[in-house]
């Protein structure tokens, strides 16, 4: 739990809402991110998806931290771009850079 907490909080800068050995909570508004120890639960696997203002500078502080590269930013057939990468646990999870209005 600490080393998935670690990373979604100082890696990917989400604010820590909560912490306990059996549940962690993030500060996000519009959706609850939360962690639950591997193994407790019975629930499927996920892939979390985070949009961000510049996905270079993003990719480049991963990089930088050691985070695994699934998929480097790449543009999409629908116009956006998308990058995937491995938490701690192998999770994927998905960063889109905010669309340009």
């Amino acid at each position: 739990m600490k080393r998935a907490v670690a990373f979604y909080r100082d890696v990917l800068g989400i604010a820590l809402r909560y912490e306990s050995e059996g549940w962690s909570e993030f500060a996000t508004e519009g959706t609850t991110l939360a962690l639950h120890p591997a193994g407790e639960t019975g629930a499927g696997r996920c892939q979390p998806g985070f949009v961000v203002e510049d996905i270079g500078a993003f990719h480049q502080n991963a990089q930088a931290n050691g985070v695994r590269c699934i998929m480097p930013p790449k543009k999409q057939d629908f116009g956006g771009v998308l990058a995937a990468y491995a938490d701690p646990d192998g999770l994927i999870i998905s960063i889109m850079e905010a669309q340009k209005k």
